[in-house]
């Protein structure tokens, strides 16, 4: 092809504007959507396939496959064509053929895919290579592991088994690796938060530890999890369920009434749990006292009075929080109901209430704890770290903010800047588009040898401790710390730091492969569930705005579908990249992110999660005004 002679094989990393934005999307990111029709339209011809992947030099199926899910995705969102011959050329508007009338999208939408749980989860974990078969050799040490705690290392440790530590998790968990005891003392907190020890089963070097390095992380789906560890330690050995002996890493802490951090020391321990609270009870309680007195809250009544002193801290804790700037996001989430053959039937709503605050603030407190230890320790450590707000990306931000009437600095704000603005819109009706504009114009939190502090939080220092049963680097970050309690404790280990930069890569990595695993089975079971609503109407707010269309969120299914530019009312519409909207050149009609729309789910393809809208009361859009052909005309000169 003359195109090949002209032009060798580039670097597309290098020269796709848009490769930062791809590479913190995906695990192993593909030539942007942008990328691909800049080379599509320098083309002297339109490309096969094989072309492309020979262009951009990608290799193996996975990088084919990837590259082939995005050219379906642009062709179906008509942002190429592949012509008869089997090649991809860019759309052209007036010449292409208009996206699908609402009644063929209807009847071809008619063809109903059965979609469960299993379902889902088998096309999460085949597209993103998740590993969830145990090695023989993993096998064969679990077999090994003693269920019973030795009288030589229960003497080692500190023997906790009397303070009444609690967990308090969600009614559905099934591991708990974190317990809490608190009580006040004069002005001051006395806060323990023990965390299962998992490095002392769990051993540098050993088939368990390659395992679990290579998984990173535990993958959440709904009523079904991957785990970073077998069962027999994440739900049994290193669970700290109640009346049981479990062993443990403690941040033993004293705080201010100011919220200030006065002292912290680490140990090893075993304790013994007093009681599995759950959100909901803990919430009832603190919301009603004497609720605790009474059947069958009464059966914790040793613990209550802890629980209230810990309620009292979180008020405190938060207050600092807010006095220091860090972020705090509103998100809406929910719980899919499945029923017994997995299938999606119903969304609950979830609500953060006081108890899960509460938990999150002791864990945090305890992640920054364990983060001075590293620190002080003077050698090579794991961070959580977070750069905040891209430098390309602020000015964008700050015009589309200002263009909603808030105003930021000219330099890239602190947190507690931006959080000062973000605040006077809270009460808004577009605070959610405003927070949702912050959150993609900011870099993802990553693991870092190197501590730069994370901005979301505010903390000059922080690091991951209190989940070493679901989290890699948190059982890096135990083994560090054992080694700096002890240099002769077997469980620990010293890493160079060679090792943990890659090891941070790594993990950093498994986390976004995980968070989008579960993010596709959730996504692919609503669609399952929408495929019941097809030619139903849903109001929906404007989630994103692009030059092709408008993708629209239905606010009671958190589902979000695309409304085509060609299936708007009969204009030329212009986009507007700054205010995030499209407005029709003759009608002067406006759609904008934010807005409210009420729409027809038109089609629905649950295993490539794609949902595609149309307006209600628009059906039957017309045909486009001849004014594209010339407007596209002009664009080739």
């Amino acid at each position: 092809m003359s195109f090949f002679k002209k032009k060798k094989k580039q670097d597309w990393r290098a020269e796709d504007p848009f490769q930062d934005r791809e590479s913190e999307r995906y695990v192993e990111p593909i030539p942007s959507r942008e990328y691909i029709l800049k080379v599509l339209n320098e083309a002297t011809a339109p490309l096969q396939l094989e072309d492309l992947l020979t262009l951009f030099n990608l290799v193996g199926e996975r990088n084919k496959d990837g590259l082939r899910r995005r050219l379906r995705a642009m062709e179906r969102e008509q942002q190429l064509v592949l012509t008869e011959a089997g090649t991809y050329r860019s759309f052209i508007v007036g010449k292409d053929k208009d996206f699908l009338g609402a009644e063929k999208a209807f009847v071809k939408a008619k063809e109903v895919v059965k979609v469960n749980l299993e379902v889902a989860a088998k096309l999460a974990i085949d597209e993103h290579h998740l590993p969830h078969e145990w090695p023989k050799e993993v096998l064969r040490e679990i077999n090994n592991i003693s269920l019973e705690i030795s009288a030589t290392e229960r003497e080692k440790r500190r023997d906790l088994r009397a303070l009444p530590l609690v967990t308090i998790d969600g009614e559905d968990a099934k591991d708990f690796d974190d317990a809490v005891y608190c009580e006040r003392v004069g002005e001051d907190y006395h806060l323990i938060v023990a965390i299962a020890d998992v490095s002392y089963y769990v051993r540098y070097g050993s088939a368990l530890d390659q395992e679990a390095e290579v998984r990173g992380t535990s993958v959440y789906f709904p009523q079904k999890v991957i785990p970073m560890l077998p069962e027999v330690l994440s739900n049994e050995l290193c669970s700290l369920k109640p009346d049981v002996d479990r062993l443990c890493l403690v941040a033993d802490m004293m705080v201010s009434s100011e919220g200030q951090l006065l002292r912290y020391e680490f140990y090893d321990a075993i304790m013994c749990s007093k009681a599995r609270l759950n959100y909901t009870q803990v919430a009832k309680v603190l919301e009603d006292p004497e609720l605790g007195k009474t059947p069958p809250y009464n059966k914790f009544a040793s613990v209550w009075s802890h629980v209230f002193d810990l309620y009292a801290l979180y008020k405190i804790l938060y207050r600092a929080r807010v006095a220091r700037g860090a972020l705090d996001f509103d998100t809406v989430e929910g719980v899919l109901v499945l029923d017994d053959q997995g299938v999606l039937k119903r969304i609950k709503p979830v609500v953060r209430n006081e108890a899960h605050k509460l938990i999150e603030e002791a864990m945090l407190l305890a992640n920054v704890a364990a983060g001075r230890l590293l620190e002080h320790a003077n050698r090579a450590g794991i961070y959580r770290v977070h750069e905040g707000l891209k430098e390309d990306k602020y000015p964008g931000l700050r015009d589309f903010l200002s263009s909603r009437g808030l105003k930021l600095v000219r330099h890239l704000p602190t947190a507690k800047e931006l959080n000062q603005v973000l605040m006077v819109a809270y009460d808004r009706p577009d605070f959610s588009v405003l927070q949702t504009a912050v959150l993609r114009s900011m870099t993802q939190a990553i693991y870092n040898p190197h501590n730069i502090g994370h901005y979301g939080l505010a903390y000059d220092t922080y690091t991951h401790f209190t989940s070493p049963i679901r989290r890699y680097p948190d059982l890096l970050v135990h083994r560090l710390i054992r080694k700096i309690l002890s240099s002769h404790d077997q469980a620990g280990h010293v890493y160079d730091e060679d090792t943990l930069i890659a090891l941070c890569a790594h993990t950093s990595t498994t986390e976004r492969r995980a968070d989008e695993a579960s993010r596709q089975v959730v996504m692919t079971l609503k669609c399952g569930l929408l495929q019941e609503h097809l030619g139903k109407e849903f109001t929906g707010i404007i989630a994103a705005v692009t030059h092709f269309g408008l993708f629209v969120t239905l606010e009671e299914w958190l589902v979000d579908g695309l409304v085509h530019v060609t299936s708007l009312p009969a204009d030329y519409y212009q986009f507007d990249p700054v205010h995030h909207r499209l407005q029709g050149e003759r009608s002067g009609r406006i759609y904008q992110i934010g807005q409210e729309l009420r729409v027809k789910v038109v089609k629905v393809e649950p295993l490539e999660r794609k949902v595609d809208f149309l307006i209600a009361g628009y059906e039957n859009a017309r045909k486009r005004p001849g004014r594209n052909k010339s407007t596209h005309k002009r664009s080739k000169k």
